[in-house]
């Protein structure tokens, strides 16, 4: 394949992206200095994105660690630490030319070994074991070339080199002090990325500082990033009015309609495609009587989707109809969408052979849902109840005390219908898959196959989508997966999470890229610094 070498984006260039935000002066000569400070609910568990999945650690760890690639806001990869890739024709092989001056926090210069130990860390130790599953070593010919051998082709390869999947670690520091998953530096790390983490209060905030002999010449243009640790959204709307915080994430629906209010603000939904995070209704297929495609067919025609995007969630989210996130270039929309039809339903029912009784019941079921998330879970879950009365299922909602107790509920498949938000991570391979492959199917897992659902076409078209490098054949594969999985209804697909970024209005340079916040925030910067 064709070698791709790509110069990362000048300031000019950002800041075209963040007219997509504001019309505010972007073309201005970035400011350098100043702080940034950010809130966030997710408290992370340490800083270690090698190890562990989820935004409370990727926020952070994009900014510590840096990753051989980037990616733009069209899904195309950067330069990073690696200035220059290839693909061998046959596809089982990435050649990686490093940059030649970057160094950890430490001063270490970073090699060839360090990408080596780090792909080979993640591989072992990551939650997304199909992210980096095909690659069988990491060659080092010289300092500044790894060459990536695969089993397989793997076009999901290049997003896993994102800055949230693959942080680059120094081998000097986390080779050595025992197993990865506990290491010391997960809490007192040393990356290569734009800022060094220089202190921590666990629960309430940690400190970024700039580094200073960070590889790319004259970032970041920020001098320090606070991010606090604010569970509560009203207290972080609370915040973002005094001018106390600068930039957030929030989704949710009635604290949008807030926002909108709100002056020296600006609120976006970019920045998520990457996460691709969706709203669902799960079906336990291996249970009576959901075991019967019918019935899950009728339940989806008894759900008024356009009731809860429209209604419940104020039009501030949009609906999803598979389980690609939809703006993916793998996304189809050549699907049932399940428009709403009571009668439809009720035909499917008794066809299935559930009758009502005398009470007009057919047969009671019981649905989960994840706590402390109302808006995109409890209420749809309590708006369920009377609507599928309407077909005659006695639905009970089942809360949870805490959300181990609703993960050892789903995990366990100790449940018949259970609300869940779960995220693609920008390739199928990485977080679409791992839902519906029969292979999957790992009792005590939550976020595994928890459906149980199992179709022999399904695992063939993954398998075939996740080694296929021609992308028109791969979007033609995962388009067939898309129609199946839609028709059999092993989950329902309700919406998009209405994440969107919240920035201050003096702020250039926006992140628009399909990471957001969960990449190097080293062009960001203060046009003005605000007015307290």
């Amino acid at each position: 394949m064709t070698l791709w070498t790509r110069r990362l984006f000048g300031t000019v260039a950002a800041s075209m992206l963040a007219l997509s935000f504001t019309a505010a002066s972007s073309f201005a000569q970035p400011k350098p200095g100043g702080t940034l400070v950010i809130a966030t609910p997710q408290i992370p568990r340490h800083f270690n994105g090698a190890v562990q999945s989820g935004v409370a650690t990727a926020l952070p760890s994009t900014q510590i660690f840096a990753s051989p690639l980037r990616y733009d806001d069209k899904w195309n990869p950067q330069p990073y630490l690696a200035e220059a890739w290839e693909t061998a024709s046959d596809g089982k092989s990435v050649t990686l030319k490093l940059v030649k001056n970057a160094v950890f926090h430490d001063g270490k210069p970073i090699t060839s070994e360090d990408v080596a130990f780090s792909i080979m860390t993640i591989k072992a130790n990551h939650p997304f074991q199909t992210m980096l599953a095909p690659v069988e070593a990491v060659e080092t010919p010289d300092p500044h070339t790894a060459v990536i051998k695969l089993s397989q082709p793997h076009p999901a390869l290049l997003l896993a080199m994102s800055p949230g999947l693959m942080p680059i670690l120094p081998k000097h520091v986390y080779g050595v002090g025992g197993d990865i998953k506990v290491h010391p530096a997960n809490l007192k790390p040393v990356g290569s990325g734009p800022y060094k983490l220089t202190e921590y209060k666990q629960g309430e905030y940690y400190t970024l500082e700039k580094f200073d002999k960070y590889f790319r010449a004259g970032l970041p243009y920020l001098d320090k990033i606070v991010v606090r640790l604010m569970p509560d959204e009203n207290s972080m709307l609370l915040a973002l009015e005094r001018g106390d915080i600068h930039s957030a994430t929030i989704a949710g629906v009635r604290s949008l309609e807030r926002l909108d209010k709100m002056k020296n603000i600006i609120v976006a939904p970019k920045g998520f495609e990457g996460i691709g995070a969706i709203n669902w209704l799960a079906f336990n297929t291996k249970k009576k009587p959901l075991d019967d495609v019918r019935v899950r067919q009728a339940i989806a025609y008894a759900v008024n989707r356009d009731f809860i995007t429209g209604k419940l969630m104020a039009g501030k989210a949009e609906p999803a109809y598979g389980p690609i996130f939809p703006t993916s270039p793998l996304a189809t929309k050549d699907v049932e969408q399940y428009k709403l039809d009571l009668k439809k339903a009720e035909k499917l029912l008794d066809e299935a052979g559930y009758k009502k009784g005398s009470d007009g019941v057919r047969f009671p079921l019981q649905i989960d849902f994840i706590p402390g998330t109302d808006e995109q879970q409890r209420n749809i879950a309590e708006y369920l109840r009377p609507q599928l009365k309407k077909i005659g299922i006695a639905l009970e909602v089942r809360a949870a005390p805490d959300f181990p107790t609703w993960a050892q509920r789903i995990a366990t498949f100790d449940f018949d219908l259970t609300m869940d938000s779960v995220f693609n991570w920008g390739d199928p391979v990485i977080g679409v898959a791992r839902t519906y492959l029969t292979s999957n199917i790992r009792k005590g897992i939550i976020w595994s196959n928890t459906q149980q659902y199992s179709n022999p076409r399904v695992d063939e078209l993954l398998q075939q989508a996740a080694v296929e490098t021609n992308l028109e054949k791969r979007k033609a594969l995962y388009a067939e997966f898309q129609k199946i999985v839609v028709s059999e209804v092993p989950i329902f697909f309700i919406n998009v999470i209405p994440y969107h970024s919240v920035f201050h209005t003096s702020l250039g340079n926006l992140p628009t890229t399909i990471w957001g916040s969960m990449s190097p925030l080293d062009e960001l910067y203060w046009q003005s610094q605000p007015a307290r």
